[in-house]
């Protein structure tokens, strides 16, 4: 499997972005699929979590009801929906398939989200 996010850029305190998350492969449908971030300077961190159907979400108490995680599986496209975004949520955003050993192995390369105040 194989992961291309994109959708990251520069934007002001308060606006929106959504990442997109294109995966390769016919197992996606069945993964589960995270988003993490990584600050400069920070160890990578969770963001949030979607469950294989879409169905179940976790996030980050940073994201809480600011991001919402979402899938496709018709298209093999995972979404992650930032909105009233903050100086804080700079960073690259990764996407991530969890295998069932709930380990994380595959990732995407990462895109830059950048805000400004």
């Amino acid at each position: 499997v194989q992961l291309q996010a994109s959708g990251g850029g520069l934007v002001q305190t308060g606006g929106s972005l959504r990442l997109s998350c294109a995966a390769s492969g016919r197992t996606f449908r069945s993964m589960p699929m995270g988003w993490f971030r990584q600050a400069p300077g920070k160890e990578r961190e969770f963001v949030a979590w979607i469950n294989d159907n879409g169905f179940r979400r976790n996030y980050a108490d940073a994201v809480k009801y600011r991001f919402t995680a979402s899938r496709d599986n018709a298209k093999n496209m995972g979404y992650l929906q930032m909105n009233n975004l903050t100086v804080e949520d700079t960073a690259v955003y990764f996407c991530a398939l969890q295998s069932p050993s709930k380990s994380y192995n595959y990732w995407g390369q990462g895109t830059q989200v950048t805000v400004s105040s």
